[in-house]
């Protein structure tokens, strides 16, 4: 492992990249957002996902990609939410009706603290105070990023001094060609069901089957056909830690997704415009695919949504691994 300097944000901050090496995998992580920024597979001449060449384009083009996202990932219905019977009002970062990914001050634009580090893994902390973008209670985060093996993994833990919403979530977009469009990939996801939004991109509270519908991916197939950025129903519940997905690239990369997490966002990276990336790549609409492993989104207000509240008592612990071979 080796750490370099990274620039600096925008507002003047330093950021540090963390050099990760494993038997097949190499990553770079930055301490910005614990971003993973870079990710290679020996014997592949591209890389394995969507990265950009400096600090302030995370601020810009590169929002969200490769970071941790939360306290709470994905959307919350006007930033509203009810623990313990009190209503609580979080920051409203999505066109001023709907939290997006934590709030415009999400720990994807925090810098995170190295806690422990090895030549092929690395810890990183970060603690938000009580009442950070509108959310109770203190919460403490620890996640551990390693490329051990076959994997890119994710080990993320939270603890909170005062009942809170807690849903952490890997938000890398994935590239397993050099084709720079990732709707010729092939997906499967095991979930039966998936949550209908409305024009918010709010789930509507249906849980609705994918039989006969462009959201059934039990059996392979790509992305043509339909614009996704939609939660697929893993489990009602946290589990252990199980194989949910599989993604395939044209030369036959693939990469298969192992969570504990109930839900899988799926996100086609329509919004990109020729961002300038890795390697001088320009990154166009459906560059990479997001495939988040978390919980459902809008939870707190969907009284038959996977619980999302993290309690003084409990320990937070989201697992996933992404697993590259042929």
């Amino acid at each position: 492992m080796s750490l370099s300097g990274f620039g600096v944000t925008p507002d003047g901050r330093p950021v540090e990249a963390v050099a990760l090496r494993g038997p097949r995998l190499a990553a770079r992580v930055l301490t910005l957002g614990a971003t993973v920024q870079d990710l290679r597979l020996a014997g592949v001449a591209h890389p394995l996902v969507l990265g950009f060449p400096t600090a302030e384009a995370y601020f810009g083009p590169g929002l969200y990609a490769g970071a941790l996202v939360g306290r709470f990932a994905n959307r919350l219905a006007g930033g509203r939410f009810i623990i313990d019977g009190k209503e609580y009002r979080a920051d409203r970062n999505e066109g001023g009706r709907t939290l997006l990914h934590g709030g415009s001050d999400g720990i994807h634009h925090h810098i995170w603290s190295i806690a422990d580090l090895a030549a092929d893994r690395v810890t990183l902390t970060l603690e938000l105070p009580d009442g950070h973008m509108g959310f109770p209670g203190a919460l403490c985060i620890r996640a551990e990023i390693s490329v051990a093996g076959d994997a890119l993994a994710f080990d993320l833990q939270a603890t909170t001094d005062a009942p809170t919403l807690c849903n952490l979530a890997h938000h890398g977009y994935f590239a397993l060609d050099d084709s720079g469009d990732a709707r010729g990939h092939l997906l499967q996801v095991a979930a039966d069901h998936y949550l209908p939004v409305d024009a918010d991109l709010i789930p509507t509270g249906e849980i609705a089957p994918v039989d006969g519908t462009r959201f059934d991916f039990r059996r392979p197939r790509d992305l043509r056909g339909g614009d996704y950025d939609h939660n697929l129903c893993l489990a009602p519940a946290r589990g252990p830690l199980r194989p949910v997905a599989a993604l395939t690239g044209r030369t036959g990369l693939r990469m298969q997704v192992e969570t504990t997490e109930p839900g899988l966002q799926l996100y086609d990276g329509r919004h990109f415009d020729g961002a300038a990336g890795l390697d001088g790549r320009r990154y166009g609409p459906h560059a990479g695919l997001a495939l988040e492993t978390q919980g459902w989104p809008d939870a707190p207000n969907h009284p038959g949504f996977p619980d999302a509240v993290l309690r003084p008592e409990q320990d937070y612990r989201a697992v996933t691994r992404y697993r590259f071979g042929r």
